[in-house]
């Protein structure tokens, strides 16, 4: 694995005032994506592009995930709901910004997501995070309120379902559009409604289950 690609991924980041939130960058630094990859891509894991998993899934690239982590603004200690588990890099970056004392909640709805994601957590020794297969569109409410939420799946509108789960002052980080392309929204929950900001166009997979796209 050619960790030079991962440094001048970073450097890029840095130059062009992409991602400027170090705290980020440790996290990329600290996970290694390779291990999240079937093996004919691992020498694929630092180009910054998509790549396929299972289930005519993919991993976002590296710059999209970078860029959603950092909007979202996760503190040590705060408790993140995460939906679209993939193949579990997302959730394992989020490990390490919520530090020990943080819990997360991820939740996919394919079952070989589901068990390959539970495989690589295991593979890092990574214990504060519950993977739970179900309607990620719903939430999880035996867990709400949670600080942060955060979807790696397009919805056509951010479901009430999970903003009724998040703390007031919380942040929400999703894709919303239609099935072909979508703006990336990030919203801070207030007590009427949402402030919102806008990061750019993004494609990705449906969102799937009751508040998403149907099949």
């Amino acid at each position: 694995m050619d960790q030079n690609l991962k440094q001048d991924l970073i450097h890029y980041w840095r130059n062009k005032n992409i991602i400027l939130d170090e705290r980020v960058i440790s996290a990329f630094e600290n996970i290694p994506r390779e291990i999240f990859l079937p093996e004919e891509f691992q020498e694929e894991a630092y180009h910054d592009h998509p790549l396929p998993t299972l289930r005519h899934q993919s991993i976002s690239q590296p710059t999209t995930i970078m860029i959603m982590l950092q909007a979202l603004e996760v503190q040590e200690g705060d408790s993140v709901l995460e939906i679209g588990s993939g193949v579990g890099y997302q959730a394992a970056l989020l490990t390490q910004l919520v530090g020990s004392n943080g819990n997360i909640v991820t939740m996919e709805i394919i079952p070989e997501l589901i068990q390959a994601s539970k495989i690589h957590l295991q593979q890092l020794r990574i214990t504060n995070i519950l993977v739970i297969e179900g309607d990620g569109s719903r939430g999880f409410p035996e867990k709400a309120p949670f600080d942060k939420i955060i979807l790696t799946a397009a919805c056509p509108t951010i479901p009430k379902t999970l903003l009724d789960q998040l703390k007031i002052g919380g942040t929400i980080v999703a894709p919303v559009g239609d099935a072909e392309s979508q703006t990336m929204v990030k919203g801070i929950k207030k007590e009427k409604g949402l402030d919102l900001e806008f990061l750019g166009e993004f494609r990705f997979v449906p969102l799937r289950g009751r508040f998403g796209f149907e099949d």
